[in-house]
């Protein structure tokens, strides 16, 4: 099995910053996309960035110059920088990857549990 634990979530003034990591572990041959979406109440869940296994990256247009994908495939660990928060960013967010666990196998996608992000004064 393959398992996505997040960290880094929490409660933030706008303006303030935090940065989120997503670490995939159990049986895993090697990683395509990563990425983190977003959920906030009432709204469906939205890509907010993703980032290739080669390191080319999008974003939504909404955080674009705010936050920051990026990731070590050494640890199998995406992270997002967040910067200049704003209420609303307020969302679940949750981890994505795209992971083939063998030679011989397809890939498929997981999700990790989610980590609330809050933006408020």
């Amino acid at each position: 099995q393959v398992q996505l634990e997040e960290s880094g979530g929490g409660l933030v003034q706008p303006g303030g910053s935090l940065r989120l990591s997503c670490a995939a572990s159990g049986s895993i041959f090697s990683i395509n996309a990563m990425g983190w979406y977003r959920q906030a109440p009432g709204k469906q869940r939205e890509l907010v960035a993703a980032i290739s296994s080669g390191g080319s990256t999008n974003y939504i247009d909404s955080v674009k110059g705010r936050f920051t994908i990026s990731r070590d495939n050494a640890k199998n660990t995406v992270y997002l920088q967040m910067n200049s928060l704003k209420p609303e960013d307020t969302a679940v967010y949750y981890c994505n990857a795209d992971v083939r666990r063998t030679f011989f196998s397809t890939s498929h996608e997981y999700w990790g549990q989610g980590t609330q992000v809050t933006v408020s004064s």
